[in-house]
């Protein structure tokens, strides 16, 4: 489990687990915010190939799928 701040969310670096693609290495690029100031989605880049993703920002905590920093 990565705990995150959500605070700190942007421009952090992540590794995919399992890549696809060729694309493993990502960084938070974008982050959306509710009407109450609450993250809600996050985008994503590949480093590679700078095609972008949006994820629920949760989704990053589960490191059966990714992991914080690039490794």
């Amino acid at each position: 489990m990565n705990r995150i701040n959500p605070a700190k969310l942007l421009h952090s670096k992540w590794t995919a687990v399992e890549p696809k693609n060729r694309e493993k290495h990502f960084l938070v690029v974008e982050v959306d915010y509710d009407e109450e100031g609450i993250v809600i989605d996050c985008l994503l880049e590949a480093v590679i190939s700078r095609r972008k993703t949006s994820v629920n920002w949760r989704d990053l905590t589960n490191s059966d799928h990714w992991k914080q920093g690039w490794k």
